[in-house]
């Protein structure tokens, strides 16, 4: 298949999956399904890109690893987020935008919905970046590429599972989670999450010049890091947070970094 095709079909599967995501919202009024597809429809997007969109330099080795590693990140995060939307409870970023949209709700959500399949298809180019870089495979830059996106895909997962565990404790009811990597940051599984997408940048980019679609792979870190600190996933999470855990929630903020895991400040 075309490369030019390829990257067609990929855009055309994030719309649509997108576009079901949001009839599922509506029909059900629970979020937390919008999510778990956006996460598989990019992870199916860069199988496609990594194994349809070949070029006369690609390596097959390259071509799979790469599959292999954003199959492994979709399945991983879009399973752990359908398994909490299939317990009930809508996500409550996606509630204080409903509340906000008010009556515009199908409209407005659509078109967000249309922003975040645009910003899969730019992850998903990342991966094409990835798994088309003419060197031979795999070599020592296809091997710290997998192991740091294995790093963040284990790391993403403890903060997780731990935050999991305090939630499911009647007596933690109301407090704030601050154990194991919640103690270093306020949102780990947020910073694994971006460290993830290192990994595209370090198997693509080629300082000769010979492949330029390497740079493209940098979309991908700048990307997440946006939207995850500054756009929809930080802001709205922490404004939740802090109505529904008050000064708890402002201790915590205090005394432990926001992003990158630091040690926890000590409180004055």
């Amino acid at each position: 298949m075309a490369a030019s095709a390829a990257l067609g079909i990929a855009l055309v599967v994030l719309i649509a999956a997108m576009t079901v995501a949001w009839g599922v919202r509506m029909r059900t009024g629970n979020s937390g399904w919008i999510d778990a597809c956006w996460s598989i429809a990019t992870a199916a997007a860069g199988v496609l890109l990594a194994l349809g969109a070949a070029t006369p330099h690609s390596q097959p080795a390259r071509m799979l690893l790469a599959a292999l590693l954003v199959g492994g990140w979709g399945l991983r995060l879009g399973g752990h987020i359908a398994l909490r939307a299939a317990r009930g409870g809508d996500d409550p970023r996606y509630a204080d935008l409903a509340r906000q949209w008010g009556d515009r709700l199908p409209q407005r959500l659509y078109g967000f919905l249309m922003i975040q399949a645009l910003c899969g298809f730019g992850l998903a180019l990342a991966v094409f970046a990835g798994a088309h870089a003419p060197r031979t495979a795999p070599d020592l830059r296809d091997l710290i590429a997998a192991a740091i996106l294995a790093v963040a895909i284990v790391g993403e997962g403890i903060a997780d599972a731990q935050l999991r565990r305090f939630a499911a404790d009647p007596a933690n009811r109301g407090k704030v989670c601050d154990r194991g990597l919640w103690r270093w940051s306020r949102h780990p599984n947020y910073f694994f999450e971006w460290l993830g997408w290192l990994a595209w940048p370090v198997m693509a980019i080629d300082l000769s010049g010979a492949w330029p679609w390497g740079w493209a792979a940098l979309v991908a870190p700048v990307l997440i890091y946006v939207l995850l600190v500054h756009a929809s996933g930080i802001p709205p999470l922490e404004a939740h947070m802090l109505r529904s855990r008050g000064e708890a929630f402002r201790t915590y903020q205090a005394r432990t970094s926001a992003f990158f895991p630091w040690p926890p400040r000590r409180e004055a």
